[in-house]
């Protein structure tokens, strides 16, 4: 018999409890809810980007002690994902009129993403005045293609056990791009890189780094192996802007590829712009954007 109760989420008492339900309820379309390795990269490495202030506006349900629902927000705060284990979908009226009420809206109310095979929470949504206004694909590598990039000559990868987290920190700075914006590399948010090492669930062992002939880091590649869901989540990827298009990123996702595979792993995520299409990536997860009208 079902005993459903909800409470508030506790960031330092919760992140492993609903990272182990995430992992428990996942399909590969994503229709119970987004992967686990999303939510532990944004709440429990704590990144520069991520607002954790309101974390408890996340909503935990569970029956006879069990999760079975989670509503969370990730970044901006007014973005909204929803997790629901199958055979619970009574809860989804509920959770959708709990984020309308409570998540932050400020002023431009929430924006609530579900995948589309969520459809119990879709119908739940328009029922309470959402409209869908966007739609997008995660791209995914299915591992029964080879990925196979060569790396490029004059570059070579590092061997996880000699990474320098100075580097890899500098590395990301300039690949996503803060130093045009932000100024030069002077460790600036040097501790997110050390949590994500600490992260419970990283494999940081998996990571590739590329570096020249100097010694500089050129490409870094993160990877979170779920081997419950033989999945290869790749996070972060980026190339320091003067060794970008020379196949540095391919080069990278290959060895990921090759790394992951031997371990039992089927698929590996990755983003949604064409580059993932040229190498091989093909859209796999739809989802689907609700604003209120």
């Amino acid at each position: 018999m079902k005993n459903i109760t909800s409470r508030a989420f506790s960031v330092l008492g919760d992140c492993n409890k609903v990272y182990q339900f995430m992992v428990s309820i996942y399909e590969r379309d994503r229709r119970n809810g987004i992967e686990a390795s999303f939510f532990e990269y944004a709440y429990v490495s704590f990144s520069c980007w991520m607002d954790i202030t309101y974390s408890y506006k996340n909503r935990i349900w569970e029956d006879n002690g069990e999760i079975v629902a989670f509503c969370f927000y990730e970044s901006p705060i007014t973005e909204i994902y929803f997790c629901l284990k199958p055979g619970y979908e009574e809860l989804a009226s509920e959770m959708i009129a709990y984020a309308d009420k409570n998540m932050i809206h400020k002023g431009e109310g929430i924006h609530i993403n579900l995948s589309d095979g969520q459809t119990a929470l879709i119908r739940a949504a328009k029922q309470f005045g959402y409209y869908q206004e966007s739609e997008s694909w995660d791209m995914e590598f299915d591992f029964e293609d080879v990925l196979d990039y060569p790396l490029p000559k004059g570059f070579h990868f590092v061997k996880p056990q000699e990474f320098d987290m100075d580097k890899i920190g500098k590395c990301c700075w300039k690949g996503f791009d803060h130093e045009m914006k932000e100024g030069v590399w002077d460790h600036q948010y040097d501790q997110n890189n050390y949590l994500i090492q600490a992260a419970p669930h990283a494999t940081t062992e998996l990571a590739v780094a590329i570096a020249d002939e100097a010694g500089e880091y050129a490409c870094f590649a993160g990877m979170w192996w779920i081997p419950e869901n033989k999945l290869a989540y790749l996070e972060p990827l980026c190339t320091i802007p003067q060794y970008r298009h020379k196949g540095l990123a391919a080069a990278a996702l290959s060895e990921l590829y090759r790394r992951t595979k031997a371990l039992g792993a089927t698929h590996m995520t990755g983003g949604g712009n064409d580059f993932y299409k040229a190498i091989g990536y093909k859209p796999t997860v739809k989802w689907t954007g609700w604003k209120k009208r």
